[in-house]
């Protein structure tokens, strides 16, 4: 069973569990640990470790060894501007390159949201949203911006807690304007709804403080699963 267990599913798992807060900021990475943990080897642990510390999730200090990272606040609210940046490139790169089968899954999305955001389930418009987004990233047909896009995702999941939107309805019609523009191929006006709506989303982002200390409100705002082969 250890050896059938790719180092790609380790690092997605102990990822996810970093995301989650199931293994907290600044606790050590013991690869023997994990290794039990997850049920494998730790020839995958050690490689997961190398691509997770690439990423930025892990970080190895002097006697300490690998540790999930502890990102500042100034980091944190790095990745939003970095998100501001990346995600409207995105969505242009989509309205020249997707296919119909993304515009077919887009659609189904923007409708679900749409209801949704009608009967008022936080839960699931959240994972809609997570969706929505991360098709549009696949549709820009570029695996390397795809591949910064959904990184950047997970790190902001991370780093913050996303509170329901207070117009969810208006954010699925932000969405629906995204993908008019896309399916048109006006990766012009694509740019510029996406750039606003990720300038409207900003407030309902709360950076992630340890127990006890005041959540910041900041202008541009600053812990998962088994493996499974």
């Amino acid at each position: 069973m250890r050896g059938h267990i790719s180092a790609h599913a380790v690092c997605t798992a102990i990822r996810d569990d970093i995301v989650s807060g199931a293994l907290a900021p600044g606790s050590r990475l013991v690869e023997e640990i994990l290794a039990a943990r997850y049920g494998v080897s730790r020839v995958p642990v050690r490689e997961a470790l190398r691509t997770l510390q690439s990423e930025g999730f892990v970080t190895t200090r002097h006697h300490a060894g690998a540790c999930v990272a502890e990102p500042s606040e100034q980091e944190a609210a790095d990745l939003l501007d970095i998100r501001a940046l990346l995600e409207p490139l995105g969505a242009a790169r989509a309205a020249a390159r997707r296919s119909p089968a993304h515009l077919k899954v887009l659609r189904g999305l923007v409708r679900l949201g749409r209801e949704r955001a009608r009967h008022g389930n936080p839960a699931d418009l959240r994972q809609l949203d997570g969706w929505f987004h991360e098709t549009l990233a696949q549709a820009a047909g570029s695996p390397s911006l795809t591949a910064l896009l959904t990184q950047l995702r997970r790190k902001i999941e991370w780093m913050y807690v996303v509170e329901p939107p207070p117009r969810a309805g208006e954010s699925w019609d932000e969405h629906g304007a995204v993908l008019d523009a896309v399916a048109r191929g006006d990766a012009e006006r694509a740019r510029t709804l996406m750039a606003a709506h990720v300038e409207r989303s900003l407030p309902v982002y709360r950076l992630r403080r340890p127990a006890g200390t005041e959540v910041r409100d900041p202008k541009r705002p600053v812990n998962t699963a088994r493996v499974r082969p």
